[in-house]
């Protein structure tokens, strides 16, 4: 597995817990990176839940960072309490202009080309992310992102009081241990939701949704078509809306939420390396 360490940075609000994969200290034998990843995870859980996925994409090239959001995992904040998405999207920027000032590339700290990955609620963060900086970005992969609408804000917004109505483990992958894990991890939020993220989520929503394309970023938007947390058709109208004049899109077959822990996830990150290596190859 590639080595990561874990630092701390100053959020909009508080502190903030990230961590990096790879780099000139690794001592995993990977190859000497080529390009910078950013994760942005999802709703509830945690950036330490994609080791599998940042080992494999340091081992095909990439130093990659990541952070907890504001309210989740380890950093600072109500747990799960998101009052605006721009400053989730700021503290994204943060950390990517952080990360750059000390990522070696060919002839400065910036040199590197950047690949942003957001998955679910990342995914929204990460649209949003590439339309306020696009232009600092060499590509964007959405994975099961929330855009468009999402049915849950739909149904728990008009409640009060909101119900406990914790995510059923069984939808995030075909793989029982994924769910097992989830329902274990003292990181993950396993409550209810509160109602200023709620509302925060639908205006992000709406905010995307107004604020145009994005243009010839090249994207991937990867989902599971057996996806109940975050449906199939939702996205789709939400990419639509966004999608740019280089969409690459790949849906998977049977699979749930999380494609990247899914029982095939060496297929799914094999289409997402791929893809990034096709457009950094481009750019050469």
């Amino acid at each position: 597995m590639a080595s990561s360490n874990e630092w701390t940075f100053d959020g909009t609000d508080g502190e903030r817990v990230a961590r990096t994969w790879g780099g000139p200290d690794d001592r995993s034998g990977a190859p000497e990176p080529r390009y910078v990843a950013l994760l942005a995870h999802g709703y509830g859980e945690h950036i330490g839940r994609y080791e599998y996925v940042a080992d494999w994409l340091v081992n095909r090239g990439a130093i990659v960072h990541g952070l907890d959001h504001v309210g989740h995992g380890k950093s600072a904040g109500e747990r799960v309490v998101v009052h605006d998405y721009e400053d989730v999207v700021t503290d994204l920027r943060t950390l990517s202009e952080l990360a750059r000032a000390v990522t070696p590339g060919a002839s400065g700290p910036s040199d590197l080309p950047v690949v942003l990955i957001g998955h679910s609620m990342g995914g929204m963060i990460g649209a949003r992310y590439a339309q306020r900086y696009g232009d600092e970005l060499a590509a964007l992969v959405l994975s099961g992102p929330v855009l468009g609408r999402w049915q849950t804000v739909d149904d728990l917004l008009p409640l009060d009081p909101i119900p406990d109505t914790p995510i059923e483990p069984s939808t995030l992958s075909r793989d029982p241990a994924v769910g097992e894990d989830y329902v274990a991890d003292p990181l993950v939020w396993h409550g209810p939701f509160k109602r200023p993220t709620l509302e925060a989520l639908n205006a992000s929503l709406a905010l995307i949704a107004r604020s145009g394309d994005l243009g010839a970023l090249p994207t991937l938007w990867i989902q599971g078509d057996d996806d109940q947390l975050v449906p199939l058709v939702d996205s789709r109208a939400g990419i639509e809306v966004i999608a740019g004049t280089a969409l690459t899109e790949h849906i998977f077959p049977g699979a749930r939420h999380e494609v990247f822990n899914e029982t095939n996830r060496d297929e799914v990150l094999g289409v997402t390396t791929d893809f990034i290596d096709g457009v950094l190859t481009y750019r050469a």
